[in-house]
C-alpha cells in the first residue's frame, strides 16, 4: 500500500513556462472511429469562433501575466480545415499576450486532403514549424473503413507537399488493430511510413468508443471485434521494424529520429503545466485541473463573460466555473503523485529519481513500497541508478502497471 503522507508536494509553476493547446472543433466529415470534440457541417461558426477563441487566449494572457510558451499544438478537429489568414489571427493573438520561446515547437494537426503546397508555405510563415498528418493507413480499403477523406496516395501526395513548403519537421499518425486489418497491411502500411522518412512516427491501437458510426458497427456484427493478440503482434512488429529503421521509441506509442521527440506531448508526460483554450480544452495549472464547455455555441456565449473582474492570482483561487471552464479539480498532492506516476510511466526512459524527489520530497520506493515490489517481481518494471521504467513486457501491459498507482479516495 503507498505511503502517501510522505510526500511533500512542490508541483512545477506556470511562471517557468507553459504547453499551449489551442482547440480547432472543426472537420469536413466526421470519421467513423472518432469521440473527440469536434463537429462536421457548422462550417458557419469558424469565423466567430476564431474571434472568440482570440478574446480567451487574450484574458489568459493577462490572466497568467504572460508565461513563456514552451510549445504550441494546434490539433482538434482538422485544424488545417481553418483558412490560413485565420490561423495568422489566432497566431497573432498568441503572440501579442505570450512570450513565445525563440525554439517553441507550434505544431499544426493536418488531414492530407487539406495539404497544398500554398497552405503549407502558409502555415510556416505564420510560425509553425512542425505537421502532424493524420495518416492512420496505407491501404485504402481500410481508409474507406475509417471514413477518411483521403486516400493512401494522396496521402504521400500530401507529405511531399510538405517537404516542398519547407517544413523539416513531420510526424505521422498510424492506426492498428482494425477489423478486418491483416498482419501484412500492418506491415506493410509501416514500410510506406519509413519510406517517407518523416522525423516522427505515432501509432496506436484502435478503441472502439461508445457510440460512435464504427462501435455500433461493430455491435451490430457488420464488422469483427478486433482481435486483442493479432494487435499486439502489429505492435511488436512496429516495435522491430521502427528501431532498424533509425527511429528511437520514446513513449509507449511514440518513435522518433533522435532530437525530434514531441515537446508538447512531453509536457503532458512530465504533468508538466499547458493552458488549453478552446471548446472543450483542458488545463493543468497552479494545482488546478480544469476544462471548457464542449459545445462551441455555448463556449462562445460564456467567453464573452470570461474575464471581466481579475482577482489577485485567478487561478489559484479558482474553485467554481469561470467564463467558458466548465469543471475544475483542485490537484491534490495524492493525485499528483498518481498521475505522475501513470503518465511518467508511459516513457522510455521512465520516471527520473531526482525529477521525482523534487517534486514529492520523497523516493519512489518510500511512496509505493509495496506496488514496485510487485511490478518488479512480475516483471513489468525496472528501476535504473536514474529512473523507475516500464520493462519490455511491461509495454504490451502498460495499463496494469498504471493501475497500481491510482489511489482509493479513503487512502
Amino acid at each position: 500500500m503507498s505511503d502517501l503522507a510522505k510526500i511533500s508536494h512542490n508541483p512545477p509553476s506556470y511562471d517557468c513556462g507553459i504547453g499551449l493547446y489551442v482547440h480547432v472543433p472543426f472537420c469536413q466529415t466526421k470519421c467513423t472511429y472518432c469521440d473527440f470534440n469536434t463537429y462536421a457541417g457548422i462550417e458557419d461558426q469558424i469565423s466567430g469562433y476564431v474571434t472568440t477563441l482570440r478574446n480567451e487566449i487574450t484574458g489568459w494572457g493577462k490572466v497568467l501575466s504572460t508565461p513563456p510558451i514552451r510549445t504550441i499544438f494546434l490539433g482538434g478537429g482538422t485544424p488545417s480545415f481553418l483558412p490560413a489568414e485565420e490561423l495568422d489571427a489566432i497566431h497573432s493573438s498568441i503572440r501579442s499576450v505570450f512570450s513565445i520561446n525563440n525554439n517553441a515547437e507550434i505544431t499544426l494537426e493536418c488531414n492530407p486532403g487539406d495539404i497544398t503546397v500554398e497552405n503549407a508555405e502558409k502555415w510556416l510563415s505564420t510560425g509553425v514549424n512542425r505537421i502532424s498528418m493524420g495518416v492512420q493507413s496505407f491501404n485504402d480499403k481500410l481508409l474507406g473503413l475509417l471514413g477518411r477523406r483521403h486516400t493512401a496516395l494522396e496521402a504521400k501526395q500530401a507529405f511531399y507537399k510538405v517537404r516542398a513548403a519547407g517544413f523539416t519537421n513531420q510526424s505521422i499518425d498510424l492506426i492498428y488493430g482494425l477489423p478486418y486489418q491483416t498482419f501484412q497491411q500492418w506491415s506493410d502500411t509501416l514500410k510506406e511510413a519509413i519510406t517517407l522518412d518523416p522525423e516522427h512516427i505515432s501509432i496506436y491501437s484502435l478503441q472502439i468508443e461508445q457510440g460512435t458510426p464504427l462501435a455500433v458497427d461493430v455491435e451490430s456484427g457488420k464488422y469483427p471485434i478486433p482481435d486483442d493478440d493479432l494487435a499486439a503482434d502489429m505492435y511488436e512488429e512496429a516495435q522491430q521494424s521502427l528501431n532498424v529503421s533509425g527511429y528511437v521509441q520514446y513513449e509507449i506509442s511514440n518513435w522518433a529520429k533522435p532530437g525530434m521527440e514531441s515537446k508538447h506531448n512531453l509536457i503532458y508526460w512530465r504533468n508538466e503545466p499547458y493552458l488549453g483554450v478552446g471548446p472543450g480544452a483542458h488545463s493543468w495549472v497552479d494545482a488546478r485541473r480544469f476544462s471548457n464547455l464542449k459545445s462551441p455555441k455555448r463556449y462562445t456565449l460564456a467567453v464573452q463573460k470570461s474575464y471581466e473582474y481579475q482577482p489577485i492570482n485567478p487561478v489559484e483561487h479558482m474553485t467554481f466555473p469561470l467564463g467558458p471552464v466548465e469543471k475544475i479539480e483542485i490537484t491534490t498532492p495524492e493525485i499528483d503523485v498518481a498521475e505522475t506516476m501513470m503518465m511518467g510511466m508511459r516513457l522510455n526512459d521512465g520516471i527520473s529519481h531526482r525529477s521525482f524527489r523534487n517534486r514529492f520530497g520523497s523516493e519512489i520506493c518510500d511512496i509505493f513500497p509495496e506496488e514496485i515490489n510487485h511490478l518488479l517481481e512480475i516483471g513489468l518494471i525496472e528501476i535504473t541508478d536514474q529512473s523507475v521504467k516500464l520493462s519490455d513486457k511491461g509495454r504490451l501491459l502498460g495499463n496494469e502497471v498504471f493501475a497500481e498507482f491510482i489511489t482509493e479516495p479513503d487512502e
